[in-house]
């Protein structure tokens, strides 16, 4: 088969959306290799995190003067011819889109539709951005021969939002980077914290500190139980209340901020943290929780939303987690027991297993040879 995928957030984005693209891409490869996966890229990008090796996994860029000039266009309905020019049997948007005029073809189409957050919380986006992607969402969804959806929860949103039927949306679970899979010297861990200047024991909250991602709550609660923390990403206007408060409460010395990280940094960080906390509202996923799991690190994340499909049931749920007390509670107890904590982190690590790239590779290609041998 030649797979087509749409290939902006792998050269263009170094978080969620990113990460997801490259995992896919690179384990259908790494399993795969007999068939062609040809990477669509409206321009070049500066992330570098994808290793193509330009036969089996190939980049494409836009050609033309006019398409690399606008190459928004390019990418959202010239990309068509091109698709047919490479004799493409499979288009997969990988973010939730798919270039206009793609449906009157016969090529088969799959998206992946990662969360309709923009729909549930519309004060979290300017009105304008929200009918972009909702009319994006809505169009992909109605013309795509198969809807991925990352979790149950994302399926029902898709059904109750978009108006899809539930029959044409199949639910693949993302995985993580390989690199939370691989072993790291002891001596390595131990210079990633020393570089940073970091203490033995900390707190770790990993993603985009926006206001959905409820991290000033986490730093009031840190402010409480008197632990490090060390907050890993960047935001724009929430993010500068997060760093007034550490201010004015002296937190300076105790709450860390880091942010550009090398994955194998990052990986040490997961492994090193004593605790994991993501108070997030509601996610798409939330990879993040997987890859504490697999870096046998605690986890207490909220209850409500996919939390549960990403940390299992034996991770703990915050029935609100606006409250502080409540939050305060929680980390003070996996903390100072042991024994409830290491079932945590044994439980936790058998229950990620079942988002190994096997099974992944497997769920994805099955989607695949079902639209091509119809």
């Amino acid at each position: 088969m030649r797979i087509g995928y749409d290939a902006k957030r792998i050269f263009h984005n170094t978080t969620g959306l990113g990460n997801y693209s490259r995992d896919l891409v690179r384990i259908m490869h790494d399993f795969y290799p007999d068939n062609s996966y040809l990477l669509y890229n409206p321009k070049k990008g500066k992330i570098n995190r994808l290793k193509v090796d330009g036969h089996i996994l190939k980049e494409i860029l836009p050609t033309t003067f006019l398409a690399k000039k606008a190459s928004f266009i390019w990418r959202s309905k010239w990309i068509v011819k091109q698709l047919l020019k490479d004799k493409i049997d499979i288009y997969h948007g990988l973010t939730g889109e798919l270039p206009y005029g793609i449906e009157k073809t016969n090529i088969k189409t799959i998206v992946t539709i990662h969360d309709l957050i923009f729909v549930r919380y519309p004060e979290l986006y300017k009105a304008f951005d929200r009918k972009v992607y909702f009319k994006k969402f809505k169009y992909a969804a109605e013309i795509a021969d198969v809807v991925i959806a990352i979790t149950e929860q994302t399926k029902q949103d898709i059904v109750d939002f978009l108006g899809i039927n539930p029959d044409k949306i199949k639910v693949v679970y993302q995985g993580c980077h390989n690199a939370f899979k691989e072993d790291l010297s002891t001596s390595f861990q131990d210079e990633v914290i020393k570089k940073y200047n970091l203490p033995n024991d900390f707190i770790l909250n990993v993603g985009a500190v926006i206001e959905r991602k409820n991290v000033l709550t986490l730093v009031k609660a840190v402010n409480k139980t008197k632990d490090n923390l060390v907050i890993v990403g960047s935001g724009s206007r929430y993010f500068q209340e997060v760093i007034k408060y550490v201010a004015e409460n002296n937190l300076n010395e105790r709450v860390y901020f880091l942010n550009g990280l090398s994955m194998e940094d990052i990986v040490v960080l997961y492994r090193k943290a004593k605790l994991f906390v993501y108070p997030s509202i509601f996610e798409g996923f939330g990879i993040p929780i997987i890859e504490a799991l697999y870096s046998k690190t605690p986890v207490i994340t909220s209850k409500g939303s996919c939390f549960p499909e990403a940390g299992g049931p034996d991770s703990c749920y915050l029935n609100d987690p606006y409250d502080i007390a409540e939050m305060t509670k929680a980390i003070k107890i996996i903390k100072n027991d042991d024994v409830y904590k290491n079932n945590m982190i044994d439980k936790g690590f058998e229950f990620v297993q079942k988002f190994n790239d096997n099974t992944i590779a497997k769920n994805i290609m099955n989607l695949y040879r079902s639209l091509t041998e119809v």
